[in-house]
């Protein structure tokens, strides 16, 4: 080893190194500055960045003996004094933070930046970011941020978070009871005009970035609660629901200071490494471990015969589910390339690496299929026992075969849709610990509950002594709901009864964890001369990858929106997941609705087209309306508002004028497109929805929740304390979240199906109205008055009439510990869905197509949402934009494509899996649609998934509609569109 001097963050460090270690190893494992995350080692995606003598750099592409001399600052090293550093606390404020993986390089890309160009253009901090991907944001807030902090650091007026007269991003709402367009928390409103200084247009007061705050010295009393409605006087009086908020950890983030599972470290630890299968069908007809087991250093290997042979289903949810048990720790088959051979614990990571290549394998290699079409014919290779159709899923309404057949005009369609991958940027890791009988295990993970459930039945143990814990996540989007890792590394701690860490490379990550489905649509409809749909039938082939896991949840769930976005009486669709030996389907944010929003409303536009019809008039001739009927249970569909959707986007997009625009011929050529869409809120009426909450008051008035949902940087935990700060009548920092432990929390059904603010949402909520009914009872007590003539806010509770006379929460919450009933107020309340409504969505694109590369540039993009009440408006907006950056991939660039001869993923890196990056964002305008929903807490419904269904067949439209062609297959590439246009490529 070598001895180098390092100095970083202004101190000097002599430390040992291997000639090959990268700096990046050094900061993170020797100095343990964990700020400086890692979310792929090759310098693809920007997490590892610090500065080098003030230059932005990957630390994981330069060796730590090349470092030597020069100054070098982490994450750590820009804030002072406690203080956060200007650049941090413009992140925070303008909501630029959601799961915070990127947010350290992110930062200090920034502050690169900034350092050389004080007032730099948004298209040179987009440049910037070029080499920083970020999977959450969609970089729209991340823009604004370095804009803020520009502005700040250049000394200019700190409440304005973009300087007058840039009228950068909008963020508005529609609906509230004064008909008012707001902007929120670092964007300027879109009235905005100078003012008074503190001011906005109209002399309201500000806070803060220009955000309504409630009035100092206000009476306490003017806090409303939600009625019926959950919409009480269009939200006025609400004090903390519906006011832009920055996440609760957003300052933890910041500063590098948030411990994800990746930067665990227990005493004793092993390190976990996994042998994947190099072809994609076989037996394994022998496996020798015994050099690897002689390995210094290694202190167990696990394979199939060695483990337990109890089959399960990694995407569980509940004790009974019935779903197909198809999966082993490790089998004596495998089934396409990436599939688990073995696993080693070692005690460094090198000797676990060098260990998997003593492991001797010898395959029987049996005939593999990877066109999920191809593997439903008769002889197709069979990948499990009974043939390759791992169900059947159908749901229908009314009589699609009368109704087709007196049509006036049938279309049809034959629409794909690519396999992607998540791209959370942290890699999926988990840490398991097997200690006294008992086994504890940390895991980035989305469903800490069915992960205890599946490690307690594969290992034999009792639910008592398995305890799973999710750390903060670095981003998971559905690729994190199911056990993927969790059985490996709990074997590993069970045979070593040592602590083992396991994570994967980016490389493992995007073959052997979980994609999106891609799929095959069939699509006929029906409909009269009007243009009035009467009838369509859909038929979906679904490549499952090698394993049931949810085969049965995603294709059920998609099928049941099929339902709930057009008024079509007569409609049947039918789902086919089918096995491949491709990378395993899985949950993917929207859960089969990108795949159906994609090829439908493609479809739609095609016969729109072929009638002569505006797509946007179309839509709105057979939109559902609110209190229409769901044809399939006969049952409402409630406050549903795609239709305002739709007339809002259209409005703010500009339509009707850019229709009307004469189309271009030359070279470049611009078009636009519009989509409809729709997601639920939560899996009402599949099975159990279920979450508790408990609330206990403390004796200074402040509370602290506990929740079995998992905040995975969507601000859920925020959200939750919002409300809970809301009917209290507390400010923000009052409520603590403790969340997602199985010995700590309650049981929780898991963070999936846009579910927990609705569900979750509500459980808070009435836990918190418990608790408010305990205090005012208390309090009538202490103040000799009746419980009715009390109201709560501001921390007391005090008499309606005589506000004067009050008592404060923490005087109260003593008193009753020492009162004559010797209580503590708190809550333990359960709540489950009775309702799940939809959340609405009309996606509006603008793009400019080069004809002789084939390449789009998006230009601009309106998203109208229905999301019945804005719970925190920054985050809603903030997930709308980061569902754009995933969706606008979805239908431009992404796609993890396999060789169709191998089964080989042939771009597992994000240096060739394309994501849309800053520079690729197009001005993007969000529209919040506020009309509240019936049993949503305060009128709340979802947006997490939501926010993608129906990008992607706004910009593939709009695609269409520049040139003048049909795209029938996703995602919409260069490369194709200069087929289509009979171009060479």
């Amino acid at each position: 080893m070598l001895e180098i001097t390092l100095e970083v963050n202004g101190t000097s460090y002599k430390v040992d190194v291997e000639p090959n270690w990268t700096l990046l190893r050094v900061i993170r494992d020797v100095l343990k500055l964990k700020g400086t995350k890692c979310g792929c080692a090759t310098g693809d995606c920007g997490a590892c960045k610090v500065l080098l003598d003030g230059a932005a750099v990957n630390s994981c592409t330069v060796l730590a003996r090349n470092a030597v001399g020069k100054k070098i600052t982490t994450i750590e090293g820009l804030s002072q004094g406690g203080e956060l550093h200007p650049i941090q606390q413009a992140f925070v404020e303008a909501g630029a933070i959601q799961c915070g993986f990127c947010t350290p390089g992110m930062i200090i890309t920034a502050k690169a930046l900034l350092d050389r160009n004080p007032d730099p253009t948004e298209a040179e901090i987009r440049a910037s970011l070029d080499n920083n991907l970020c999977r959450c944001t969609g970089y729209v807030k991340i823009v604004a941020a370095i804009q803020l902090a520009a502005a700040r650091l250049r000394g200019e007026n700190p409440l304005s978070p973009l300087l007058p007269g840039e009228r950068d991003r909008d963020i508005s709402v529609v609906g509230q009871q004064s008909g008012q367009v707001e902007a929120w928390a670092g964007l300027k409103p879109l009235n905005w005009q100078p003012g008074p200084e503190g001011t906005l247009a109209g002399g309201q007061p500000t806070g803060p970035g220009g955000l309504e705050e409630w009035p100092t010295g206000s009476a306490p009393g003017d806090q409303q609660q939600a009625g019926p409605s959950g919409l009480p006087d269009g939200g006025a009086g609400l004090r903390q629901v519906g006011k832009p908020t920055p996440l609760k950890d957003a300052a933890a983030k910041a500063t590098g200071r948030l411990t994800y599972v990746g930067d665990m470290e227990l005493p004793h630890m092993l390190h976990g490494k996994i042998l994947f299968s190099p072809v994609p069908h076989a037996r394994i007809k022998s496996i020798d471990t015994s050099a690897a087991e002689a390995l210094p250093g290694v202190r167990a290997v696990a394979t199939y015969l060695n483990s337990p042979r109890v089959a399960y289903n990694s995407a569980l949810r509940y004790s009974g589910h019935n779903i197909p048990r198809n999966e082993y720790i490790f089998d004596e088959k495998v089934r396409f390339i990436g599939d688990r051979v073995a696993a080693v614990a070692a005690d460094d990571e090198e000797t676990a690496a060098r260990a998997l290549k003593l492991i001797k394998v010898e395959y029987e290699e049996l005939p593999a299929v990877f066109d999920p079409e191809e593997a439903l014919k008769p002889g197709a290779p069979e990948i499990h026992p009974g043939g390759n159709l791992a169900a059947t899923v159908k749901a229908e309404a009314g009589d699609v075969a009368g109704a087709m057949a007196t049509a006036d005009l049938v279309f049809t369609d034959r629409i794909t849709t690519p396999r992607v991958t998540h791209a959370a940027i942290e890699l999926h890791a988990c840490l398991a610990e097997y200690s006294n009988g008992k086994l504890t295990v940390w895991s980035a993970n989305q469903n800490i509950f069915a992960t205890r459930l599946i490690l307690a039945e594969v290992l034999g143990l009792p639910l008592n002594k398995v305890r799973v814990i999710k750390p903060p996540v670095g981003g998971a989007f559905g690729g994190k709901l199911e056990a993927v890792l969790e059985p490996v590394a709990a074997l590993l701690a069970l045979k070593t009864g040592r602590p083992v860490r396991l994570e994967l490379t980016r490389r493992e990550v995007m073959v052997s964890t979980r994609t999106r489905y891609a799929a095959v649509f069939y699509l006929k409809t029906g409909l009269k001369r009007d243009g009035t749909i009467v009838a369509q039938e859909i038929k979906a082939v679904m490549d499952k990858g090698a394993y049931a896991t949810s085969a049965l949840n995603v294709t059920s769930a998609m099928n049941d929106k099929a339902f709930k976005l057009y008024r079509i009486p007569n409609l049947r669709i039918t789902a086919l997941p089918v096995y491949t030996n491709n990378p395993i389907g899985g949950a993917m944010r929207g859960y089969g609705s990108p795949q159906l929003m994609a090829a439908r409303e493609m479809h739609l536009d095609h016969i729109a087209r072929a009638l002569g019809r505006d797509p946007v008039d179309f839509r709105r001739q057979n939109l559902v309306r609110p209190g229409d009927i769901n044809p399939r249970f006969n049952k409402t569909l409630g406050n549903c508002r795609p239709l305002d959707c739709l007339e809002e986007g259209a409005a703010r997009f500009g339509w009707e004028e850019k229709r009307r625009r004469p189309k271009d011929t030359g070279r470049y050529r611009r078009g636009i497109g519009v989509a409809s869409g729709n997601h639920g809120t939560g899996v009402f009426g599949v099975h159990v929805d279920l979450t508790t909450v408990a609330l206990k008051m403390n004796e200074d008035g402040s509370c602290t929740l506990f929740t079995g949902n998992q905040d995975l940087g969507q601000g859920s935990s925020t959200a939750l304390s919002l409300i809970a700060a809301e009917v209290l009548g507390l400010e923000l920092d009052q409520v603590e979240v403790v969340e997602a432990d199985t010995e700590l929390t309650s049981w929780d059904v898991g963070t999936y199906a846009s579910r927990v603010t609705w569900v979750g949402g509500n459980a808070a909520k009435k836990a918190a109205e418990k608790v408010r009914e305990q205090l005012l009872e208390e309090a009538a007590r202490l103040l000799a008055e009746p419980a009715g003539e009390l109201e709560l806010g501001g921390g007391y509770v005090y008499v309606r009439k005589n506000p004067v006379k009050r008592v404060s929460l923490g005087e109260i919450v003593i008193a009753a510990q020492q009162g004559p009933d010797q209580r503590e107020i708190k809550a333990y309340e359960s709540y489950h869905s009775v309702f799940g409504p939809g959340s609405y969505a009309a996606d509006f694109a603008e793009v400019e197509v080069d004809t002789e590369t084939g390449a789009v540039r998006v230009l601009n993009f309106v998203a109208a949402h229905d999301v019945g009440r804005a719970i925190n408006p920054l985050q809603v907006a903030g997930q709308i934009e980061g569902g754009i950056q995933m969706g606008l991939g979805y239908g431009l660039s992404e796609e993890l494509q396999i060789d169709p001869a191998t089964g080989r993923v042939l771009n597992p890196s994000l240096k060739k899996y394309h994501l849309f990056k800053a520079a690729d964002m197009p001005h993007i305008d969000v529209i919040l649609v506020e009309k509240g929903e019936e049993h949503g807490p305060f009128g709340a419904k979802s947006i997490g998934e939501a926010a993608t269904v129906a990008v992607a067949p706004a910009v593939v439209n709009a695609v269409a509609d520049a040139l003048g062609l049909e795209f029938n297959d996703l995602p919409v590439t260069p490369e194709k569109i200069l087929t289509a246009l009979g171009k060479q490529v």
